[in-house]
């Protein structure tokens, strides 16, 4: 099982890559943004609680603890700033 994880923005360039596939035994948005801060100092300040960002699942802006499906594409959008 596997899901498809896209980093957009600022989470691209501090993050090193814009995509990347991730083996998945399920789980909801919050279970997958804890496995990803635990990859390391850079990650946890990149994702942290108090940052601001969204998560896409399947092309839908999701709020809140969503399940993840086997297969989903997650975008992780900053936020965009512009006037």
């Amino acid at each position: 099982m596997s899901i498809r994880i896209l980093y957009f923005g600022r989470l691209k360039d501090a993050l090193g890559r814009g995509e990347e596939t991730l083996d998945w035994a399920g789980g909801d948005s919050a279970a997958l943004l804890a496995a990803l801060r635990g990859r390391g100092d850079d990650w946890a300040e990149a994702l942290s609680a108090g940052k601001v960002f969204r998560l896409v699942v399947n092309q839908q802006v999701v709020r809140g603890e969503v399940p993840i499906p086997d297969g989903a594409e997650v975008g992780i959008l900053p936020p965009v700033t512009g006037g």
